[in-house]
């Protein structure tokens, strides 16, 4: 089983500076599997305004995923479409070609993201899909991943920069003063931005998902 992810950037065409925000995303992209190296294939640009990447399992995708959003800044943002299946690359001459169900099954959640944006939750940002033919007791923990991923998206979606950096910060250890420290504002300011913004759940989720990682 392989957890494919497609990554599109949200209303890149009103974007002033479409390079730059692509190039936002692939320095963002470099820091995160830095800090938490559980891509087996990092998201890379592919054509237009889409990523693609690949993961061993649904939590080492979900871990990397929220890092990436903590780690964009304001003016950039994007959807995550992600599939769980087999893939079934394709080797042409000259390079190999991602393909098979979780491709498929990205594609679709990517596509579905986006029409839930547009009408039941705009600050919602990744979908996860089980492929066709896949085992059927995943069916649940599917569920249980999107509605994670709904709730998650809502918190991390109303945040602002200087929010999403410190709870970045949080998920990977650092205390508050270092926090502090490197900001240039008080423990106490740290604190209260950190609680405003609901970012202890989320830290507490992301070191749910990565306890096997980081144990």
């Amino acid at each position: 089983m392989t957890v494919a992810v497609i990554a599109d950037i949200v209303a890149s065409r009103r974007l002033e500076d479409r390079a730059g925000a692509q190039r936002s995303i692939v320095d963002a992209v470099a820091i995160v599997h830095r800090d938490l190296p559980v891509a087996t294939a990092p998201l890379s640009p592919v054509v237009g305004d889409e990523l693609q990447g690949e993961y061993d399992t649904l939590a080492d995708a979900l871990a990397s995923l929220l890092l990436l959003r903590l780690a964009l800044p304001d003016d950039v943002d994007c959807r995550f479409g992600v599939g769980v299946g087999e893939v079934r690359p394709i080797e042409l001459a000259d390079r190999t070609v991602p393909e098979g169900p979780a491709w498929w099954a990205a594609r679709e959640a990517v596509d579905h993201i986006e029409r839930l944006q547009q009408r039941a939750a705009p600050l919602a940002r990744t979908w996860i899909v089980l492929a066709e033919g896949q085992d059927a007791t995943m069916t649940e923990t599917i569920a249980l991943a999107r509605a994670y991923a709904l709730s998650r998206d809502q918190l991390v979606s109303a945040m602002s920069e200087r929010s999403r950096r410190l709870t970045y910060g949080r998920c990977l250890g650092r205390s508050q003063r270092e926090l502090a420290e490197t900001e240039g504002v008080s423990q106490s300011a740290v604190s209260q931005a950190l609680t405003a913004a609901g970012s202890a759940a989320l830290v507490e989720g992301f070191t749910a998902l990565t306890a096997g990682v980081r144990s």
